[in-house]
């Protein structure tokens, strides 16, 4: 008990919540199908309304979906009706199933808006949650309408992950995208964030004991189920819908030139924002001039 009192991230994390919520959403859990449970933070009775708009926001991989979309969420709320869904072992999502892939992950997110009813959405996703929204679209063009990919290599080859490692100086992938010590955190945010404040080492670690724990082997098994990057093709097609592609300047986990070349794979219903001052977290970095975009290309 006082060990949770003292720890600032559990601080943050109640915060957080009492935001969520006076942004007019509620925590919420339903059984997709007989194997999947999703967690997802969606509206109230109160703040639904059948004539706004529905937007789903996916976050990546690291803290589940409220953790990484705070200020949209406050943001988006007033004109959308806003989902914020924990990916399957992120949160309190989780499932039965065998399946890993983004695929996988992308059928339960549609299952989740066809089980609450809803017909009709556009779709935010976030580096490993891009993947996702990816899928989601490519799908259910039917259900979909407009598609923001941000921070991430849906255009992603083998090559671009071993470059990855050199920059990171790491061996496996999952010593950069599932941290154990404060020094592989510390490792992450340096690729991961443009303003690197100095962060003492006692916080990283109640960062990591808080938020990096949980299914560590599950989420293992999610980066080593991914379909996008097995080989040094680029096996995506052009969606349907129209799509911005939202990316930090000097992001080094997905690299500048990764946006350029997704714009060209996505075709001409794809156009490309830069964040400047930002790097693989442009919502959490730049929020202002993120949600401004994103608004714009939502509403336009």
């Amino acid at each position: 008990m006082v060990a949770s009192c003292l720890s600032i991230i559990s601080l943050y994390g109640s915060f957080l919540h009492r935001s969520i919520s006076t942004a007019g959403l509620s925590s919420q859990t339903i059984n997709i199908d007989d194997l999947t449970t999703m967690h997802f933070w969606g509206p109230n009775p109160k703040t639904f309304s059948p004539s706004k708009p529905s937007l789903i926001l996916i976050h990546g991989f690291g803290p589940a979906g409220g953790w990484q979309w705070r200020r949209q969420i406050i943001y988006f709320s007033r004109k959308f009706n806003l989902y914020v869904p924990d990916l399957v072992f992120f949160g309190d999502s989780t499932t039965q199933s065998i399946e890993r892939s983004e695929v996988f992950q992308a059928v339960c997110v549609g299952k989740l808006m066809q089980k609450i009813g809803v017909r009709k959405y556009s779709v935010v996703g976030t580096s490993y949650g891009g993947f996702v929204a990816y899928h989601v679209a490519s799908a259910w063009p039917e259900r979909v309408e407009k598609v923001v990919i941000a921070s991430s290599g849906v255009n992603l080859r083998r090559k671009d992950n071993e470059e990855l490692l050199k920059r990171a100086n790491l061996e496996k992938i999952e010593e950069l995208m599932l941290p154990a010590t404060a020094a592989q955190l510390r490792k992450l945010m340096s690729l991961s964030v443009f303003w690197r404040p100095y962060i003492p080492d006692f916080f990283l670690n109640d960062f990591l004991q808080k938020l990096y724990t949980e299914n560590r082997k599950e989420k293992m098994e999610l980066l080593k189920g991914l379909t996008l990057g097995r080989d040094d093709n680029v096996n995506i097609t052009p969606l349907k819908q129209e799509v911005l592609i939202v990316w930090g300047g000097h992001d080094q986990i997905f690299l500048l030139e990764k946006a350029y070349e997704l714009k060209k794979f996505l075709g001409e219903k794809a156009k490309l924002e830069i964040v400047k001052n930002s790097s693989h977290l442009p919502q959490l970095e730049q929020a202002g001039q993120f949600n401004y975009v994103v608004k714009k290309f939502l509403c336009g």
